[in-house]
């Protein structure tokens, strides 16, 4: 039961966040990676798991995760050139720190999501 609640709010929560990306100028890429974890997460809500999926999910989330931390402007910027600045001040990203650094983020809650129903399902 709580895991079908928390793969419910999972779903949901990733649906908004594929719709705020929605006037992003990258939301050709945004879009259907909040939406394939919205997908998984709402089926394992209703007892259906796919773990070959979420394995390949996961893998394609963390590599492109590991490029935004060492891109210029990335997280080991934000950390060490910036001196951690709020990164939830303002909902728009003014600066490309910010916006690289709540990507990065939001990839390893996806990521931690389908890892839970990989682990469940095996």
């Amino acid at each position: 039961m709580f895991l079908s609640i928390l793969n419910g709010f999972f779903c949901i929560a990733f649906v908004l966040f594929a719709y705020v990306n929605l006037n992003d100028k990258d939301s050709w890429l945004w879009v259907p990676i909040y939406m394939v974890a919205a997908i998984c997460c709402g089926l394992a809500a209703f007892g259906k798991f796919y773990p070959v999926i979420y394995l390949i999910a996961i893998a394609f989330y963390l590599i492109y995760a590991i490029q935004i931390f060492f891109s210029k402007d990335g997280v080991r910027d934000w950390v060490l050139k910036y001196n951690r600045p709020s990164i939830v001040e303002s909902m728009q990203a003014t600066k490309p720190y910010i916006e690289k650094t709540r990507e990065f983020f939001g990839l390893l809650i996806i990521s931690a999501a389908l890892a839970i129903n990989y682990f469940i399902a095996k």
